[in-house]
């Protein structure tokens, strides 16, 4: 999963901008935006390049994650 098109979506920039800077057709950027298909690694540092941002950002949601802590108890 990728978070491409939220990334473009707070930046202001179309997918129609993008297409044009990566040299892709437009439906191609529209599908890794709708996680209908993943970029190479290739193509996503590129896409994290033209965008400004680190590539860890394209995929990995900055909001803290929830844990879930499970803890065993060892008999003695």
């Amino acid at each position: 999963m990728n978070r491409i098109k939220e990334i473009l979506k707070d930046k202001g920039i179309s997918q129609t901008w993008l297409a044009e800077k990566m040299d892709k057709s437009y439906p191609t950027i529209n599908e890794y935006a709708r996680n209908k298909r993943q970029p190479s690694l290739e193509d996503l540092y590129k896409i994290a390049g033209i965008l400004q941002v680190n590539a860890k950002d394209l995929l990995v949601d900055s909001a803290p994650s929830t844990t879930l802590e499970v803890k065993i108890n060892k008999g003695k």
